[in-house]
């Protein structure tokens, strides 16, 4: 079975064309090599994939008829991601999420308090 195919049918990607797009672009790797959409898959064969800023590290169990239920999936692949990259994922999803420029106008409520706390603090009034 082609990759893009495999991808597609154990629910990786939405649909088939995004998945060959991901091959075409070098996000998607075979046994440690960079696989154009064609390429054949078989049992055994470990894939990377590169997805939503993880590395998802995959082993082909078996190869399915066509694609399968969510509850099926277990059974053609078998997922050996380390948590390590999800972790790194919520970590750059927090340090985005609070990260503001230097100059990028008024500041928030938020921000306005955290700066009259700051301000208001005990260490100040102790002198």
């Amino acid at each position: 079975m082609r990759i893009d195919k495999y991808l597609w049918s154990t629910r990786y990607f939405k649909t088939r064309n995004i998945a060959t797009n991901a091959c075409k672009k070098g996000h998607v790797k075979i046994n440690g090599q960079t696989a154009k959409p064609g390429r054949e898959v078989f049992p055994m064969d470990k894939i990377s994939v590169r997805k939503n800023q993880i590395d998802y590290q995959l082993t082909v169990l078996d190869i399915p008829d066509s694609r399968v239920g969510a509850k099926l999936v277990d059974i053609y692949r078998k997922d050996t991601t380390p948590k390590e990259a999800f972790e790194h994922k919520e970590l750059l999803q927090y340090s985005k999420e609070y990260y503001r420029k230097k100059g990028m106008g008024r500041p928030t409520k938020k921000d306005r308090r955290e700066i009259d706390d700051y301000l208001d603090s005990p260490e100040e009034n102790d002198s």
